[in-house]
């Protein structure tokens, strides 16, 4: 079994194109948390003895994160004015190194949905950053480096 530590799992935004992408790493984020899910329907009939069926119907994805309050940091201000001015912005939320052979996770074209500032009082200010995929001709796929 190959353990791998949250410390090692990245963060990118492409800053090029996704024909030609150029992965900038977002160095400035703490937890990162991958959301997976389906929808569900329900296919139950008279026939499953007396078991409720399910299929599962769209997925549903979303990176959540944390990054201290920056706004000298080019990523943190690109990951704000996204937000801002309801653009889009690709990311890859990767269980290693993008350029490391077997590193894999979710590519997608995302919205920023939330951009919340946290500020205790004995901790430096963060933000609390929600994305999720949207409309684009491409569509969310599970990436593994080659």
């Amino acid at each position: 079994m190959a353990v791998k530590l949250g410390l090692d799992a990245k963060l990118y935004r492409n800053t090029g194109t996704f024909a030609s992408p150029a992965w900038n790493e977002i160095a400035n984020v703490k937890d990162v948390t991958l959301n997976l899910e389906a929808g569900e329907a329900d296919v139950t009939t008279r026939g499953n003895a007396g078991w409720r069926a399910t299929v599962a119907t769209l997925k549903d994805g979303s990176i959540e994160f944390e990054m201290v309050w920056d706004t000298a940091d080019a990523d943190f201000a690109a990951i704000r004015d996204t937000f801002l001015n309801r653009g889009a912005m690709e990311f890859a939320v990767m269980d290693g190194p993008m350029n490391v052979p077997g590193s894999q996770g979710l590519r997608a074209t995302c919205m920023v949905t939330n951009f919340s500032r946290n500020e205790s009082l004995e901790e430096a200010i963060t933000v609390s950053v929600t994305v999720k995929p949207t409309f684009s001709v491409n569509p969310p796929t599970w990436v593994v480096a080659p």
